[in-house]
């Protein structure tokens, strides 16, 4: 029995693991969302479509680091992705993640919203 979801795209047969809902830990969770370039990302998947390619995300970081990101959101239970094609597409877990922790999704966004629209510390 494998010890996390398995998403398998139909076409391609690639497949991408994904923890169980009581697999994602809060410690894992909030080390994902701490670095601000995945921070960005969850920002953006919350704001935009329900699936995102990667590709459609315009980050300050090469692809390969790129890719490192949502390998990090992904195993942390914060994303979704399956394959469409030749691309990876990422949907927000939302739904699991409030089921897991009430509140906190909700409150990192509105925390990194006010952050953006805030001028940065006087100096």
């Amino acid at each position: 029995m494998p010890t996390s979801e398995q998403t398998v795209a139909a076409t391609s047969g690639r497949r991408l693991a994904h923890p169980y809902v009581a697999e994602i830990r809060l410690e894992t969770v909030l080390h994902a969302l701490a670095d601000p370039v995945r921070l960005t990302i969850v920002r953006e998947l919350a704001d935009g479509h329900a699936d995102m390619a990667c590709i459609a995300f315009d980050l300050p970081v090469s692809k390969s680091t790129t890719t490192h990101h949502f390998k990090v959101l992904r195993e942390a239970g914060v994303i979704r992705q399956h394959y469409e094609g030749t691309s990876r597409m990422s949907r927000l877990r939302e739904d699991d993640l409030e089921a897991r922790f009430p509140g906190l999704l909700g409150a990192v966004l509105e925390g990194a919203r006010r952050s953006a629209r805030s001028p940065g510390p006087a100096a």
